[in-house]
């Protein structure tokens, strides 16, 4: 399948879904909080090497695989977004992998 983990077309950038995985060691934590900060730590590092940042989100999807993970994971979205107040949607649904709890996607724009 073809696929970026993030595109850049002027002054946007679209991230693809991003899981909770520590890509240094290929490791998933078993919390979805920790799942979510190793999102936002991913998608904060492909961000900068596109030349956006954090505070460029304009769009977020959450899927989270689990309603009851909802009130563990809301905390930890609004240390990264919750300055940033970008359109969102949260999505309950199934994920490929069995361990993934949470995926982010965020689209980003320099205007």
């Amino acid at each position: 399948m073809g696929y970026s983990r993030a595109v850049v077309k002027g002054g946007w950038c679209f991230v693809s879904g991003v899981t909770g995985y520590d890509y240094a060691t290929m490791v998933m934590p078993e919390g979805v909080a920790d799942q979510g900060r190793n999102c936002f730590g991913t998608i904060g590092r492909v961000l900068a090497e596109a030349g956006f940042e954090m505070g460029d989100i304009v769009r977020v999807q959450y899927t989270v695989t689990d309603v009851a993970l909802v009130d563990e994971l809301v905390p930890v979205l609004g240390a990264f977004l919750g300055d940033v107040r970008p359109a969102a949607t949260m999505v309950i649904a199934g994920l490929i992998r069995p361990e993934m709890k949470v995926e982010i996607e965020v689209t980003a724009f320099k205007g």
